[in-house]
């Protein structure tokens, strides 16, 4: 008789270059894909209905390619570590297997279903997959985690990568009496699950459209990445962060696809601009390190001097910064691309960042949660240590940055395109006073366009004020 393991899936859904898979693979070839749907996650305040929307597509595609490799894949819905061993035990499995995650939610619920699943006599197998090197092998010299890009990056990119998983060609199916015991149900969709969505994609769910961006990425877009993935009017990323998110896509086929781009580059420049996209990539790693080895960062202040910030936290200046209503142009139009379509370029989020916390002296964790509950990208580690570095509360040594938002949009708006295409009742204004934001106020009351909110000059001045004081 075949030994059944049940593999759970998280942020891996797919089935090639899955380090977990194909181990459970190698015991047996009767694994057992299974999805739980856990109100630990669904039911907080911070879900984002385009991030469910997209959860559920990859999980139909990956509904769909465990079928079509003869194997079955079930969803549950309720706490993972009562679910998972009660599945196991009814289908007798011998096993059950997963990939770790660097959350303290997702490793605490893990510890759990640990314990349950040895008070059982079931054996767990684990792996890291969502990263090309696990958070235990980045040390620094003395054996202590970064707490610094740089360096990291060093360390990181100087060790080898490992190359893609492979994928299991096919999977035995259950039996009809081992079906009727799953308790397993159709997938949901979102809008059944409350999260209703109808909003654009940047990237349709899934492994089919991941990979099929990433293949067009690496032939035109990597090569000019640096510097065209600043400017938001431009097509200049990859697209990939909610298909990484998800584990759409492998983080070793990625890798690879980058190394081949390099591989076949024929100029300084596109050397240049692929070294740059896989600082990226460390950058993602190192971010999900610290919050492995420092989780209560999902929670405050990695700088001291932030921990007791006196934030001014204005409830009717944060609504407008959330409806993009500031009457910065460049803010507005950053805000309204997250709330219309679940995603913000990365350069935009870093100017409404700043702008939140140097301009309206609100505290990050209001952002982050913001960002969370509407991005379809927003995970916990980038999220945050995107959040602290613009905050100045984080993990950087030169931590006291403040951008200028007319700055950043003559700099990387210069046509104004970007902020016409979201602040639509600004187009017809020339591109000098589109970008400066010196609109007059009748010309803001003809458009229906608001003041701005807050002064930049004096604000900046206030907050440098306060965190001299709070440094001292």
């Amino acid at each position: 008789m075949t030994d059944l393991i049940l593999f759970w899936h998280r942020k891996d859904l797919r089935i090639s270059d899955n380090l977990g898979l194909a181990q459970a693979v190698v015991r047996s070839p009767k694994v057992v894909g299974v999805f739980c749907l856990d109100p630990g996650i669904l039911d907080r305040d911070d879900v984002a209905p385009a991030r469910v929307a997209y959860l559920i597509g990859c999980l139909a595609e990956l509904q769909q390619t465990y079928q079509e490799r003869g194997g079955d894949f079930l969803i549950l819905k309720g706490d993972p570590t009562v679910e998972i061993p009660n599945l196991a035990d009814r289908l007798g499995a011998v096993a059950v297997a997963w990939n770790w995650d660097v959350e303290p939610y997702a490793l605490q619920r893990d510890r759990a279903l640990l314990a349950a699943l040895k008070e059982r006599g079931i054996a767990a197998q684990t792996q890291w997959d969502q990263l090309l090197h696990a958070p235990d092998e980045i040390r620094t010299g003395s054996g202590t985690p970064y707490t610094v890009y740089g360096p990291f990056w060093k360390n990181w990119q100087s060790r080898s990568k490992a190359a893609p998983a492979p994928t299991p060609d096919r999977l035995l199916p259950l039996t009809e009496a081992e079906r009727a015991k799953t308790q397993a149900i159709p997938l949901p969709t979102a809008r059944q699950l409350g999260y209703p969505w109808d909003g654009p994609w940047i990237l349709e769910p899934g492994t089919a459209a991941a990979r099929s961006r990433l293949e067009t990425f690496c032939q035109r877009a990597i090569e000019a990445y640096d510097p065209d993935r600043n400017f938001p009017a431009l097509e200049g990323t990859s697209g990939l962060s909610a298909a990484l998110k998800f584990g759409a896509i492998g983080i070793r086929e990625i890798w690879q696809a980058s190394a081949s781009a390099l591989d076949h580059a024929r100029s300084e420049e596109a050397i240049n601009s692929i070294r740059t996209w896989q600082q990226e990539l460390a950058w993602r790693e190192f971010y999900q390190h610290v919050m492995y080895h420092f989780p209560e960062l999902a929670k405050g202040a990695y700088r001291a001097p932030l921990k007791t910030f006196p934030w001014e936290n204005n409830e009717a200046l944060f609504e407008a910064w959330c409806n993009g209503q500031t009457g910065y142009p460049i803010v507005d139009a950053a805000m309204r691309q997250l709330n219309e379509t679940g995603w913000m370029h990365n350069r935009c989020r870093m100017i409404v960042a700043s702008f939140l916390t140097k301009d309206l002296i609100i505290d990050w964790r209001w952002g982050e949660k913001y960002f969370i509950q509407n991005l379809v990208d927003g995970d916990l580690s980038a999220n945050n240590g995107g959040w602290q570095w613009s905050a100045s509360s984080g993990m950087d040594p030169k931590p006291l940055r403040i951008f200028n938002p007319a700055s950043q949009a003559q700099k990387f708006d210069a046509e104004g395109d970007y902020i016409r295409q979201w602040v639509p009742e600004l187009r017809r204004l020339d591109t000098g006073s589109l970008l400066t934001g010196k609109i007059t106020p009748i010309e803001r009351r003809s458009l229906g366009y608001p003041a701005p909110i807050v002064d930049h000059k004096i604000q900046q001045e206030r907050f440098k004020q306060l965190y001299k004081a709070q440094k001292a």
